[in-house]
């Protein structure tokens, strides 16, 4: 130990200050001190009395501090790197959004799952993963298979669209790990590639059959994973056309070709089929025009006739019956001429008078006006007779119009 260093029995060094008061205060009360004290006639000395106001000096502040700010400097690192690690030490992390959190304690996973956010777990015994739930679109490279007639062809990419249920992820994780999409995406698209290319030629595969792949797949793999992993919902599957061999490629493009230009062909004649079924439209159309105005015109030319004839009749019973009156006139003229006795001639005229009333009421005694008139007879009739048998002269007035109706059949036989 170095000599200059203090002994644990030898007196703090004290500021220079209170040295100086110690000393002159031990100084005025020495004589007292030295009597009074026991431990003075033994030869003690008794240390000095510490001031009270004296500050500690700035080695030992130091000495405290900087080991404080090492140790909150440390773990301010260390949260902040840990929220976005997914290192096994780290205690603060972070799920992004559309993930859960999944976690593993010891190597066995736990039930519990967390929501996008920061998070604590436990480091180097708590294990996490973020695990999505979203749409995510799983590409599938490099797919060899061979056709039903032995033609090896390749699908360079197969992309597969999927979700995985956000309450089927514990389950999911438990059966098949966190690389389940390996297991029923990755590996099943070779699978029922390969089967589906096995089962078909190259024609079918390359070009008849080839927009029926992606709905065969997804269905296919969606039946898998429905019965197997319920959470893995396959949305759609994209198919890129497959690599063939040079040659035979050649071959489908000439084939290609020729079945192109024959289409053209087709359509072309469907063109001018269609052009001349448009042509003959237009001329039937015409011709109904045609036959529909012809109609008209002739349909107006028979109402004109029909007038004229109406016309010409009109005219012909206005003659006739001028005629007729210019007949009698003459007929009644020329028989007074010929009469010298005047009670001839008014015989003659009350002849003819009575025979044009006769032909006046043999046409205005029709049955249904005679049977008018035996109606208003009856009316007027005031007798009602009472007893058991009714007198013979009063008769049935249907009886009486079936009568009339005879006499009236009769009359016309005649004319």
């Amino acid at each position: 130990m170095d000599s200059s260093d203090p002994s644990p029995d030898s007196p703090r060094p004290q500021p220079r200050s209170s040295v100086l008061d110690s000393d002159a205060t031990s100084i005025a009360r020495q004589p007292q001190s030295r009597s009074s004290h026991p431990d003075a006639a033994r030869g003690f000395r008794q240390p000095p009395t510490r001031n009270p106001q004296a500050r500690p000096s700035s080695g030992d502040g130091l000495a405290l501090g900087v080991p404080l700010l090492l140790f909150l400097g440390s773990v301010a690192v260390l949260l902040l790197s840990s929220a976005n690690s997914d290192s096994s030490l780290s205690m603060l992390h972070q799920v992004p959004e559309g993930h859960v959190g999944v976690y593993w304690r010891g190597g066995a996973l736990l039930e519990t799952t967390t929501n996008p956010g920061f998070h604590w777990k436990l480091p180097l015994v708590t294990h996490y993963e973020p695990i999505q739930v979203t749409i995510q679109t799983d590409q599938v490279r490099d797919i060899p298979c061979g056709t039903k007639g032995g033609v090896m062809i390749s699908f360079d990419k197969i992309e597969v669209v999927n979700r995985l249920r956000k309450e089927y992820v514990h389950r999911t994780l438990l059966e098949y790990g966190v690389n389940y999409d390996k297991t029923w995406i990755y590996d099943k698209i070779h699978h029922e590639i390969n089967q589906f290319c096995s089962a078909h030629a190259l024609q079918q595969v390359y070009i008849d059959m080839f927009d029926q792949i992606d709905e065969k797949v997804k269905d296919a793999i969606q039946a898998d994973c429905t019965r197997y992993a319920p959470g893995i919902e396959i949305i759609s599957v994209r198919v890129t056309k497959p690599n063939i061999p040079l040659s035979i490629k050649k071959n489908f493009e000439l084939m290609e070709e020729e079945r192109t230009k024959a289409f053209i062909a087709i359509e072309k004649q469907k063109v001018a089929e269609k052009e001349a079924e448009t042509q003959k439209k237009i001329a039937l159309s015409e011709a109904e025009k045609i036959a529909q105005v012809s109609q008209i015109q002739m349909e107006q030319k028979l109402m004109e006739k029909n007038s004229a004839k109406r016309q010409e009749e009109i005219e012909n019973d206005m003659y006739l019956a001028r005629e007729k009156a210019q007949a009698d006139a003459n007929f009644y003229r020329y028989a007074l001429l010929f009469v010298a006795d005047v009670n001839q001639a008014i015989t003659l005229i009350t002849f003819c008078r009575v025979t044009k009333e006769a032909e006046a009421n043999r046409l205005k005694l029709t049955p249904e006006y005679l049977q008018l008139k035996f109606i208003e007879s009856i009316a007027n009739n005031s007798k009602i007779f009472f007893g058991d048998k009714v007198p013979n002269m009063i008769v049935d007035q249907r009886m009486l119009g079936t009568f009339l109706n005879g006499i009236s059949k009769k009359d016309h036989s005649d004319t």
